[in-house]
């Protein structure tokens, strides 16, 4: 599946572990495992803003080559976002999920035309792409993350996209014990958008693996669902594939339909799309 409809975002180059991409009118280059072929295009030709270098330490950092802001906007459709290059290599936005922005818009509008409100928990949240694009289409969405920035950053982009702020909720928590608690409470959603990390250790210390935890946690979140209309998990694991997540959605969630795919950024070269993770959809429209 190929991200589509962006006009403020271009892969211009791939190749030797890297990708050139132009952010609106600012040029960055960065590490991507998934370029693992030869590059086509000579990158010390572009006049790039930064690049990121990484250093034998497993981290890294932004090599600023010439002026530009610390952080800007970008546009997808009637959506607006921020751009801010940050540590590990991240920009705070994911182009390639505009696959599922655009997927899930279509059902949020299709309820709203009848008079419904989706109700939406999205977990993991990052800086609320997601939260921003289905809250403006008129879904109401609990947005959680355990990182306090993110948060913030999100309440940024709802506030950039002028989203109602009765259409969201913010919670800096810990996911799988805010969705504890949720259950606890008799709190039902209608949808859950899921992007867990591939690894993560909590504030007390817990580990969360993707391999090993991410089915219980799909089993747990199910019980906030209330005849439940999408179920969508994002996976940027190495080596999860699409078939993997289309049986934990299978496994956990009665009728509907699952279809898993690749993510991919077209790009500015002939017949190469990057590859940007997988996801799956669970769906389960009612007329």
């Amino acid at each position: 599946m190929l991200a589509p409809d962006w006009k403020d975002y271009k892969i211009l180059g791939t190749g030797d572990g890297l990708k050139l991409e132009l952010w609106k009118d600012i040029m960055l280059l960065r590490p991507d495992p998934q370029a693992i072929w030869h590059a086509t295009v000579d990158y010390k030709k572009f006049d790039t803003h930064a690049r990121y270098e990484r250093d034998r330490a497993g981290g890294g950092r932004w090599i600023v080559n010439k002026p530009m802001p610390d952080e800007w906007q970008i546009s997808w459709r009637d959506c607006k976002f921020y751009v801010k290059p940050t540590g590990f290599k991240h920009t705070g936005l994911f182009p390639e999920q505009a696959v599922n922005w655009a997927k899930m818009s279509e059902i949020v509008d299709a309820y709203a035309a009848r008079g419904k409100q989706i109700k939406i928990l999205n977990l993991f949240a990052y800086t609320g792409a997601s939260t921003a694009v289905l809250a403006k289409h008129g879904a109401h969405v609990t947005h959680v993350d355990a990182a306090k920035g993110m948060v913030e950053r999100a309440m940024l982009n709802c506030k950039l996209n002028g989203v109602d702020s009765a259409n969201t909720r913010f919670i800096i928590d810990d996911c799988k014990k805010f969705v504890a608690r949720e259950i606890k409470r008799g709190k039902t959603y209608d949808a859950v958008i899921m992007d867990p990390p591939s690894y993560g250790r909590g504030a007390g210390g817990e580990v969360w693996k993707m391999e090993d935890d991410i089915f219980d946690l799909v089993k747990l979140t199910v019980g906030v669902l209330n005849n439940p209309i999408f179920f969508l998990i994002n996976s940027y694991t190495t080596g999860l594939q699409p078939q993997t997540i289309s049986n934990i959605l299978s496994l956990n969630l009665q009728g509907g339909n699952v279809c898993a795919y690749e993510v991919c950024l077209p790009t500015e070269q002939k017949n190469v799309d990057l590859p940007c993770g997988c996801s799956g959809l669970y769906t389960n429209i009612k007329s």
